[in-house]
């Protein structure tokens, strides 16, 4: 528990999710626990069967545990934190972060001055302490055909607003600026997704038929219909350990077509959902023939998967 507040209620629940990730988790507890102040709080760790003894250790340190008897998925696992939290502010965080220099206490101070606010998040460090990509702008057509065909070509970026914000290397420059500034954006990350409990349930919580990928895109496009603005504050900062590798994965690219085609389906007109393909498979198509060159038929096999569902 936190040092004492001048409120008796619960100011802050940071619920976790955990998947056989003890380590990491042990870590962000202890670290929240650490640097955490001025502000009431719990930690609430939803644990999908994990098999490593993440769930004990949390226990042992003082969170709420809850256990699942399988992985349930990211947005399901939240909304059982959800229920289960009793804090005026609700901060989902991922096991494999760490946070210093009371970036929870303050965050709340802000977000309790800035009402208009319904979704604030914080900058995400590599261990090394470059930063990373934690957000962006709803996927329009537009910017789904940017970020599929025209994205790496300079300045594209500013005049079309990215729905992933070009922040790695790519053929012409490397995106460092983006992530540098305070903004307003359409979404961010769930690694690190500072909200108010009041507007969660007005907004409806997390969409369960997303297992992972696309849900905190989802969940911010509620959260600004019912009126509330999402911003980025890099003058606070976590460090993201899962966030460090840039190498293509299957699993998360797979994913997060399938998330977006769903995204589509849910809140955009169903001519929309004709082009979302083409794009999407036009971008793979194209990815195909590059990584077949550049980086073997390994990571060109993956793009193979995601034209396919696309």
């Amino acid at each position: 528990m936190a040092e004492s507040h001048k409120f008796i209620k619960m100011d802050l629940s940071i619920i976790i999710i955990s998947f056989n990730t003890k380590k990491l988790l042990v870590s962000c507890i202890k670290s929240i626990k650490k640097y955490t102040k001025k502000v009431i709080f719990e930690i609430i760790v939803v644990d999908n069967a994990s098999g490593d003894g993440s769930a004990e250790a949390a226990s042992k340190l003082g969170a709420k545990v809850i256990l699942n008897a399988k992985n349930r998925g990211f947005a399901k696992a939240n909304n059982q934190g959800i229920e289960a939290s009793s804090g005026k502010y609700i901060l989902f965080l991922n096991s494999d972060t760490l946070v210093a220099d009371n970036v929870l206490g303050e965050m709340v101070e802000w977000m309790s001055k800035n009402p208009e606010v319904g979704v604030a998040t914080s900058a995400l460090k590599n261990k090394d302490g470059s930063l990373q990509a934690t957000g962006g702008y709803f996927p329009t057509l537009l910017r789904v055909f940017s970020w599929m065909t025209i994205q790496d070509f300079p300045l594209v970026d500013k005049i079309i607003k990215p729905f992933h914000p070009l922040h790695s290397k790519s053929f012409f420059l490397k995106g460092d600026e983006f992530y540098k500034s305070k903004k307003e954006l359409d979404w961010v990350t769930g690694a690190f997704l500072l909200t108010r409990k009041d507007v969660l349930e007005k907004a409806g919580g997390w969409d369960k038929s997303f297992f992972m990928y696309v849900e905190e895109v989802d969940l911010c496009f509620r959260i600004k219909k019912v009126g509330k603005k999402i911003w980025y504050l890099p003058r606070w900062n976590v460090t993201h350990f899962g966030g460090a590798s840039s190498k293509t994965n299957e699993l998360s690219l797979v994913s997060e077509y399938e998330g977006i085609k769903k995204f589509y389906i849910k809140h955009y007109p169903s001519w929309q959902f004709i082009f979302l393909r083409l794009f999407l498979k036009i971008g793979a198509l194209g990815r195909i023939l590059l990584f077949a060159i550049l980086e073997g038929r390994e990571t060109a096999k993956i793009y193979v998967k995601a034209y396919k569902i696309a």
